[in-house]
Parts: structure tokens; C-alpha cells; sequence
């Protein structure tokens, strides 16, 4: 199953989202530690440059993996989200379009 994720940070957590970005890619490297596969992903900003917060499509065998997945992200685990939408896509995602994956 395919999943957009969308992570809305909170609005003071710039010094925590700098120093847990490191931790945070090698996260979605490994999938959560092979939870999921992360497809393709990316930082959010607003138009003045002031970031929002980040998606990716996540391919996972349910919606329990991809919320693990998502619970386990250091950016969740440090408290920069605010807000997450996890989305179902369809079956016939063509994921084979993204590549490379993130994850790997």
C-alpha cells in the first residue's frame, strides 16, 4: 500500500528541526529501520522561506507499518510535528516512476 504523508512542524521548533535533521535523513534512509519504503520526500516552506514542515510517499504493508513508521521519526519522536495526515493512495500508484527511492 502507498501513503501520503504530510507533517505540519510547530512554528518555534526551527533550533530542534536543525539539530535532529541528521538523525531525522538517516530515519528515512532506513525506512524507520525497514518499516516502510520512503519513495520520495521533501521540506515544505511558505513563500517567506519559513519552513512548514515535510511529505513523503510511503510504500508499507498497512496503515499500522506507515503510522510506526511516522511515530518513530525523530522529528515526531523530538516534538517539531504539530500535525500529521497519513492519506491512502490508490492501488494502481505508479511508484515504479520514483526512482530512486529515498529508502534504501
Amino acid at each position: 500500500m502507498f501513503f501520503l504523508m504530510r507533517c505540519t512542524h510547530r512554528p518555534d521548533a526551527d533550533a530542534a528541526r536543525d539539530a535532529l535533521r541528521p538523525s531525522h535523513r538517516d530515519w528515512n534512509r532506513s525506512g524507520g529501520g525497514g518499516l516502510v519504503s520512503v519513495l520520495t520526500g521533501s521540506a515544505l516552506w511558505a513563500e517567506d522561506g519559513t519552513a512548514l514542515g515535510h511529505w513523503g510517499i510511503l510504500e508499507a504493508a498497512s496503515l499500522q507499518d506507515a503510522r510506526a513508521y511516522i511515530d518513530g521519526d525523530p522529528f515526531v519522536t523530538g516534538g517539531v510535528v504539530a500535525e500529521i495526515e497519513l492519506t491512502r493512495m490508490a492501488d494502481g500508484f505508479a511508484a515504479d516512476r520514483i526512482n530512486p527511492r529515498m529508502t534504501v
